[in-house]
Formats: structure tokens, sequence, C-alpha cells
């Protein structure tokens, strides 16, 4: 029988009492059978290391420091050689678990930084972990500031910025690096590297030009940046790896500005340093092999484009084999990016040749991936990004599905289109509404913990220079804490998919509400309206560039103050007509309900005052809004549509906060006239100055259906978050997300409460989305800064509506129609800036409905009692 060298060799070390030796520690035992994998190293061999491990925690004996050390080398050995087969995720939690260890038990003589936070950083910055990625990169580089160690200290620097990076905070990336590069001493290595770093975020900032201080002479910092690099890391042989990266960057470079034959040069030289670097890892061999392969396909050399792809998918799955159909199979794939990439780029190739089926085919193995990573994630920052990502294939995807529908004419094609679209609505904001309905007691206290601290974070990060740095370090490891706990809970779960809407549902739902819904879709390329009416869905489209997207803005613009619209009303006509025309909203239809989901900058668009035939006059209440034709409502997804919950049938009651703020520069002089109109319609608990706290807010709002907030509210910015204020003090929309909000409406009689920082797939960063978080499912909110008295004539008319039985959605409508009608309002006070501020987030459903049919159905019951009796007697 032939045994095992390994084995053996552990038998050996593990039992030497045999021979008559004495028995050795625990400790020893651990660092012997590090010794012998490392001696030894392969994938099977890996197995027995980790059995190492559980055999160490079947001692129920006391550990020792010297015993938990050794095990945290052992954790950070098997990630190294996880990763190094790899095998990323399994990886990540091998070094999660030695730095939870270590961290826990306050051990020391170890570089937890070299060995574990700078490889855990990397990997979670490969996943897409971005959050994480930050606070270990964060965590280390406060370790080594305080340890003077500045080689550790310009590792996390240049990690850090590659976080940003991959965040979209280009301003921030390119800041830190050349602050770096201009303040600390560097060798030539750590200065090329930063300058290579610096190179790919002025390529970032060059291609998407967005930023809020314009890069003087940015073309030839792009460019310089990199040759700097080059210089200074041409001299040390231990650089070729960086090296292969500076000449694929100005390959990629080259490649966009069309200059085909020098990105050809430069990989090439790439090449030659990258395979002259020793002990490449599969993983980067793979990545390699898909860059040269988008150089090929960039260049339409689509058949030799897909041969390196396969080499990208037998690299990177076992057992791959290049069969007739290129693509993996399904039960194959796992989480890793360049394995994403491939299979995208494949799904281009296929799409270039006519091949659109198959393109779809190849993406919908990348949406298989993308449920994988949505599982990883925990921060809820992490996961926007990723259905950025997403949302990019999505559209397209989309185009496909539309190119396929014209072609054959089946409307089936357009509903997957939908499909697909609704998965990326609201996602982030969905699967945490899903998990607190479905989460143990012990993972909902998680994630409230976590997010407490997150808070703590951004609020202590607000400061700017007067922030404490080591308050936010302990923040930071109070939250890794949780969020490893958290992973460890979640690990028990069963992964899923996104799920399917039932369009069969929709459509009877949107009948039964005589609603038309109108379903916006903003992508990189178009825009996508679906139009869903009369058991039927059509998709419109129109470009999403500067020159389309812009008419769009020239109305908005109107909005930015009081003034803008009574200044130049003709303007405000004719820019509302086009966006409406712009927008394909329905004519003619016999719904009078339009339901509008809106997307990327259309959240902070009022459609009710879109004008759908432009007039001369200049009397406001005279022209012809959006407003007179319909009823509308918003959502931010057709599933929140369609599971809403019913409304109550019992007696409404309402909490109101109005701080009011007297005697101080920001009084809401009309706040109490506000309070006073709700409570002659409805009875319950109103707070006022003082009292209208947080605290008080927070015990009664489960108490009552109708929550009011008559305050001051911000949008925030790019770097603040979006607040708003209590008596007592002010809180950040994500303070918001722990309550527990069961009412059937939430009103922000407040200014911004809708806006805050916008993304494509979860709409803002608003005070009404920390609402619907903490479970707010109607809610009217503001889209710009309100006027005081106009906003108290408004919710005046709204909430008599209510009392009237009107519904949430019809109140908002009447109360804006009445507001117009009303002849003591000064022309001036009835431009749409005053009336249309205020959007309906919510359902259709009205209580006087579910009240008329069960009077209709007692009704009908008494009729036939009365038949029946009436018979009775004649017999």
């Amino acid at each position: 029988m032939n045994l095992n060298p390994l084995y053996v060799l552990i038998f050996l070390v593990l039992n030497l009492n045999i021979f008559g030796q004495n028995t050795i520690s625990q400790e020893d035992k651990i660092y012997h059978t590090i010794d012998v994998f490392v001696a030894n190293p392969s994938a099977e061999n890996l197995q027995n290391l980790t059995e190492n491990e559980k055999q160490f925690y079947k001692n129920s004996k006391p550990k020792s420091k010297n015993e938990l050390l050794a095990l945290v080398v052992l954790n950070c050995n098997i990630a190294f050689y996880q990763n190094l087969f790899g095998k990323t995720n399994q990886a990540i939690s091998s070094y999660e678990k030695a730095w939870q260890i270590y961290q826990k038990n306050k051990l020391q003589d170890y570089d937890i930084i070299e060995y574990c936070l700078k490889p855990l950083g990397n990997l979670y910055t490969i996943l897409g972990d971005y959050d994480n990625a930050e606070n270990v990169i964060k965590q280390y580089y406060f370790i080594a500031n305080a340890e003077k160690n500045q080689s550790q200290k310009i590792a996390a620097i240049l990690n850090l910025s590659n976080v940003y990076q991959n965040t979209s905070r280009v301003e921030e990336a390119i800041d830190l690096l050349e602050k770096t590069i201009k303040i600390e001493k560097l060798s030539a290595v750590q200065k090329g590297n930063l300058w290579n770093n610096l190179g790919n975020n002025y390529a970032l900032s060059y291609k998407n030009p967005v930023l809020s201080k314009p890069i003087p002479n940015i073309f030839t910092k792009l460019e310089s940046s990199y040759f700097a690099a080059i210089r200074l890391l041409q001299s040390d042989k231990s650089q070729t790896e960086t090296l292969a990266n500076c000449y694929r960057n100005l390959s990629a470079l080259n490649l966009q500005w069309q200059n085909i034959e020098l990105a050809n040069s430069y990989f090439e030289k790439a090449k030659k340093y990258f395979f002259s670097t020793p002990n490449i890892s599969p993983r980067k061999l793979a990545k390699f092999n898909y860059e040269e392969a988008d150089l090929l396909f960039q260049q339409k050399k689509y058949a030799e484009a897909s041969t390196i792809i396969a080499s990208v998918f037998k690299i990177l799955i076992p057992n791959y084999s290049n069969q007739k159909n290129i693509l993996p199979y399904p039960n194959s794939l796992y989480a890793e990016t360049v394995l994403l990439d491939a299979l995208d780029l494949q799904a281009d190739i296929f799409e270039e040749q006519n091949q659109p089926k198959k393109a779809l085919e190849a993406y919908a193995l990348s949406f298989q991936i993308e449920d994988l990573f949505a599982n990883l994630l925990v921060y809820e920052n992490s996961k926007i990004i990723n259905q950025i990502r997403i949302r990019n294939r999505t559209e397209k995807c989309i185009s496909i599905y539309d190119f396929l529908y014209k072609k054959e004419n089946k409307s089936s094609y357009i509903e997957r289109a939908f499909q697909l679209s609704e998965r990326t609505k609201s996602g982030v904001l969905k699967n945490y509404l899903s998990n607190k309905k479905t989460a143990s007691r012990e993972e909902k206290l998680h994630l409230e913990q976590l997010q407490i601290w997150t808070n703590e974070i951004a609020k202590e990060q607000q400061k700017g220079v007067l922030a404490d740095v080591s308050k936010i370090n302990e923040a930071m490891k109070k939250q890794n804490e949780l969020m490893l706990s958290l992973k460890k809970i979640r690990s028990k779960n069963q992964v899923n998919s996104a799920e399917n809407i039932d369009l069969k549902s929709l459509y009877s739902k949107l009948e039964k509400d005589k609603a038309v819904m109108v379903y916006y879709f903003s992508g990189f390329e178009k825009m996508y309206s679906f139009t869903l009416e009369n058991q039927e869905i059509k998709l419109n489209s129109f470009s999403n560039t500067a020159h389309s997207i812009v008419k769009i803005w020239q109305f908005l613009d109107y909005f930015s103050n009081a003034n803008t619209i009574s200044n130049d009303v003709k303007g405000y006509n004719q820019y509302g007509k086009i966006a409406f025309d712009l927008l394909k909203l329905p004519k003619n239809t016999i719904h009078k309900n339009l339901l509008i989901v809106p997307d990327g900058l259309l959240h902070f668009l009022p459609f009710e005052a879109l004008i759908t035939k432009e007039t001369a006059t200049s009397n406001f209440a005279k022209m012809h809004y959006l407003l007179n034709d319909f009823k509308i409502v918003y959502n931010n997804s057709a599933g929140f549509y369609l599971n809403a919950k019913p409304l109550s049938t019992e007696q409404q009651t309402v909490l109101g906060m109005f701080p009011v703020f007297e005697n101080t520069n920001y009084e809401l002089a009309f706040s109490k006239a506000e309070m006073q109109s709700i409570k002659k319609n409805f009875k319950g608990q109103f707070f006022e100055n003082a009292t209208a706290t947080f605290q008080n807010f927070r015990i009664n709002a489960p108490h009552h259906s109708i929550l009011h907030l008559s305050t001051h509210a911000s949008a925030g910015d790019l770097e603040t978050p979006a607040s708003i204020k209590f008596y007592d003090q002010e809180i950040l929309y994500s303070e918001l997300y722990h309550l527990k909000i069961n009412s059937e409406l939430v009103v922000l009689s407040a200014c911004e409460t809708g806006i805050g920082k916008l993304y494509k797939s979860e709409g803002a960063m608003s005070i009404a989305r920390g609402f619907q978080f903490a479970g707010a499912q109607n809610l009217l909110f503001s889209l710009w800064k309100v006027n005081d008295y106009t906003t108290s004539v408004f919710m005046d008319y709204f909430y008599k509506n209510i009392k009237n039985d009107s519904s949430y959605f019809e109140a908002n409508a009447n109360a804006k129609r009445s507001f117009l009608n009303n002849k003591s309002i000064p022309n001036a006070k009835k431009s749409p800036y005053y009336w249309s501020a205020f959007v309906y987030y919510g359902g259709i459903e009205t209580k006087s409905n579910s009240t008329n049919y069960i009077f209709y159905s007692i009704a009908f019951l008494i009729l036939i009692g009365l038949f029946l009796a009436l018979i009775r007697y004649k017999k």
C-alpha cells in the first residue's frame, strides 16, 4: 500500500510519544502541520490542513494565547493557499476568522497587516465588497500609522485609492494619491505604484468628466503618470507585475483613443513583463487573458477573442472542456469577477456575430453569478454598486429583446425585458424588507446594531478635520465584529435568486385599479419606457445621451427657485411640453389613474406639472397640466405596487410632529396653522416645539395610522447624507432604518424629503428612503425646498380630502386641483413651484373601496333574506 508522505509525516509529528519522547504542545503541532503543508502544497493537502484546525477545537481545554496565535497563523496560511488555488470565498472566510481571533483575544507578535489584513482587503475589493474593503484598509492604516510602519501605511493608501476608484469616488482617490506623492517620503517603488494608480484615476476622470473641480491639463497628466511609474519601476526586477500593469493601462487608454497600433504595442510590452513574473496565480493569468480577448474584440477579431475567452473558462472552471458551445455549464459557476467579465464579453461577441439569443444565454449565466455575489455582500453601499453593474448588463438585454420583438413580433420578448428591468428596481430596498420578514431575531438584532455603528462612523466623519480618528477606528472594529457574526448566521441560509413578478396578477390589479402604468428604465445609452394597460405591454425608448436628457434638465431647472417659472412662463410651457412628448406618456386613454415608476433623473421630476398642450396664457390655473388628465401615483417598483398590503378600515389617527422652532432663525411660522388644520379633521397625538423630539416620535409612531412631520430637512450632498430635524436632534436618513413603521401613511411636510444622492438602481438616498426601509408603504414627500405658507394650505386640502374618504393618491391630486382653483390665492402663488412639490408614492387601493364592498355585500345579503322571507310568507 502506498502512503501519502504528508500523512506519514503528520502522524509522526503528532505522535512522537510512541517513541518514548514527550508529547509536543498543541501550539507546536499546529506549526509543524503548517511547515509540512508548505513543503508540499496542493489543493488535496489543503483539506488536511483544515482538518487540523477542527481537531484543535475538539479539545475543550482552555486555549492559551500562544495556541490561539498559532491558530491565526494556520488560518492565514490556509487563506493564502485557498486564494492561490482559486477558492476566493473560502480564502476570505479564513482571513476573517484569523482577524476575528486576533482581535478578540488581543494577540500580538505577528504581522497581522502583512499576512492577513492586506490580502483580505484586496480580496474584498476583487469581489466588489467595497465597504468591507474600506473598513479593513482603514483599520490597518490606523495600526501602521500608530506603529510608524511607513511601508504598510503606503500600501494602505494605495489599496484605499483602489476602493475609491471602484466606487466612483475618483476625486477622493486623486486627492489622496497626489497628497501622498507630495508629502510622504517614498521609495522609487512606492512612488511608481502610486503614479500608476493616479494614472488609472486620471483616466476615469477623463472618460467621465463629472468632477466638481475639473483637473487642468488632464490629458497630459494622464499619460505622463504611467510613464513616470515605468521610469521609477524599471530598475527593480521585482516589479515586473506592476510594470505589466502600467503597459496594460497604456494599452487600454490608447484603445479608447482608437490608437489601435499603439494599444497593441503596449500590450505586447505588458505581456513580456507579465510572463516574466514568477508564481503568477491562475486568477491573474485568467484576468490577463480576458484583457487580451477584450483588446481583440475591440479590433473586431471575434473568433480569436472567443478562443482566448475559452482559455479563461478553462483556467477558472475545473473540468471545463472547450466544447462546441463555448459557454460553461450553469452548475459550474461561482462568484468570480473575471468569470463574470469573460461571460459578458462573450455575450458581446455573440451579439456582434448576429447571434442575439446566444448573447442572452451568456448574459443569463452572468446574472446567475451576480446572484451569488449579492448573497456575499452585507453593506448597503456595496449592494448598490453591485446593482449598478447589473443594470449595465440589463440595458444590453433590453436592447436585444427589443430587437427580437421587432423581428418576430412576440410580446413575450417585451415581457422578459420588463422582468429584467424589475429586478434592478430598488433591489437593495426589496431585499432589506424581505429579510425583515424572514430573518431570525438574532439576525435582525445584528442588522440593527450594524446600522447603528455605520451611522456613528458617518456622523463622526462629517466633522471633517475635527473628526476623532481613534473613535472611527473603534466603531469600525465593532462594525467588523458584527459583520463577521452576521455572515456566520447567513451562511446557514439557502441562497435565493431574484424571482419574476406575476404579470397576470399585475395586469389584473391595474385593471381593478383602473390604472395605466408607465415604467422607466434609465440606461447608459437609452431611456426605456414600458407602458402596461388593458392586459398589454408596450416598449418605447429615447436617447439618454446629453442631447436628449438635457431637455429634461431644462424642465427641471424651472424648479430651482420660486421665481424661475414666473419669470419665464412661455419657456416653462415650451419645455414642459417637450419633456411630456419625450417621456412617451399616455394620451386618449380610458383610465384616469396613472402609475409612474420613475428611474434615474426622473425620480426628481414632478410629472403632474408637465404640459400636455402649450398655451399663451400667463394664468397658471388655466394651463394644460398632466394633472388635469390623470390622478398620479408613484412607486419604486412594480413589485411594491403589486404586493402592497390593503388599507385598514379602522378609524385613522394622526401622530403629528411640529418642532416649529419658535424664536429661532429657522422658525416655521405656518407650521402651527398646519397642525390646527389636521386637528380639526383627525384625532391623535400632536407634539409641538420642545415636545417634538425623536424619542417621542419613535415611541408613539407604532400606534397611529398616519405620521405627519412638519419640520426642516436637507437633501445633503455628495459627502453629507440627507437628514431631518426633530426639536432635539438632527437624524440622518439611515438612522431611520431600524425604526418599526407600520403606519398606512407617512407625510413628510418638509423641504427636499425625496432628494438625496441619486443611484439609478435605487433612487435617491433621501429621508423618504429612510422611512421606506423602516417599513413605510405609502408616503407623501417633497422634491425641492417648499414654501411654509403654501405647504400649510396644500396640507389643509389634503387632509380634508382624506377625511371625505378620498384615497391618499386621490387626496394628493384633488388638493393640487383645489389649490389651483382657489380664487383667494394670487396667481403668482399658483405657479407649479408651489403646488407640485409633493409627490405620493404608494398604492391605489382605497379604504372606501373596501368599506363600500362590505356595505354592498351586507345589502345584497339583506335583499336575499327579504326575498326568502317573502317566498315563505307567500307559501
